[in-house]
């Protein structure tokens, strides 16, 4: 245990004060009762009275001030907290391609709009990362419940952001897969449920094979859903001269079909949706350090009202 205040602390010398100044005035009243040699009066001006009882009362309210000490000093301790494991890795192209403009206001705005709107609808219990490819593929955020850092992942997204030109299905399916088995200390032995999301346009042009990565997550048990962007008319404009980029979502639907998972070559809500609706549920455990103040000072409270209850059922007064 950590204490954030533990100069507090010293105010458990005010407690053992009081707990000294009581056995001392009980002491004391025991020998005025000895003095006191008229037995008959004793008994008719202080009847016989519960010789444990009266302890009751003071001994709580002193365990009290000390548990209300302990509180104030801010104890922290290492808690283990349940955490949903659902995981789910959103793989967005940001090649030269994906710059075309035949799905406005280009292909990379749509992609980028359809990830946020995704994000929105799923739980937010679940654990989203983003990852970005173009000729290799790089983990923008890691899975995890924050979405603003998604959201600002998904706003950093651009042509270029990974430093190498292609397209890299492969790359971005076992780099989500890395992700995935990142996600805890028990994901290496015990991974957690996951759905992998490629929003892309085109083929495999660089990097690992889109099948081989396919076939890494049927081993992992975890679905690809791709989803196509783009029209077969689609271009590029290169100072000045258009180059043709068509789309191509073979690759896409060829691995959505092998790991079980989804191609759409549209981005609608629900169709999105659906690649969730099934990805079902897995807590785990993540050790953090609490302020666990609140045990203290409630136990305290506890103390304070038996006081009180006792008190007033043995002595008819508040202690």
């Amino acid at each position: 245990m950590i204490w954030q205040s533990p100069l507090r602390l010293w105010l458990l010398l005010g407690v053992l004060a009081l707990v000294v100044a009581y056995l001392v005035m009980q002491r004391r009243r025991s020998r005025y009762a000895v003095r006191f040699t008229n037995l008959r009066l004793l008994d008719r001006v202080a009847p016989e009275r519960p010789a444990w009882r009266r302890h009751v009362p003071a001994g709580l309210f002193l365990a009290m001030l000390a548990l209300l000490v302990i509180g104030f000093a801010r104890p922290s301790a290492e808690v283990r907290v349940p955490r949903e494991r659902a995981t789910v890795m959103v793989a967005v192209d940001v090649s030269t391609s994906m710059l075309a403009t035949d799905v406005e206001p280009d292909r990379l705005a749509a992609a980028k709009v359809a990830a946020r709107r995704f994000v929105e609808g799923l739980p937010d219990e679940f654990n989203v990362g983003l990852v970005a490819f173009a000729g290799s593929a790089a983990v923008l955020v890691p899975p995890g419940i924050d979405r603003d850092a998604l959201e600002e992942g998904i706003d950093r997204l651009a042509e270029g952001i990974t430093g190498v030109q292609g397209t890299a299905i492969g790359e971005a399916i076992n780099t989500s897969l890395g992700a995935v088995k990142s996600l805890d200390h028990e994901a290496a032995k015990a991974p957690p449920p996951a759905r992998i999301i490629v929003l892309s346009d085109g083929a495999n042009t660089s990097g690992m094979d889109p099948m081989e990565a396919a076939a890494e997550a049927v081993t992992a048990e975890v679905p690809v859903h791709s989803i196509s962007f783009g029209t077969p008319s689609g271009f590029v404009d290169r100072g000045g001269r258009p180059i043709q980029v068509p789309v191509d979502g073979q690759t896409l639907k060829a691995v959505a079909e092998e790991t079980g998972g989804m191609f759409h070559e549209a981005s609608t809500t629900d169709e999105l949706r659906a690649v969730y609706d099934d990805i079902g549920s897995s807590v785990g455990y993540r050790t953090e350090r609490q302020d666990v103040s609140a045990r203290f000072i409630g136990l305290g409270l506890v103390f304070a009202m038996g006081a009180a209850a006792g008190s007033m059922r043995w002595f008819s007064r508040l202690p």
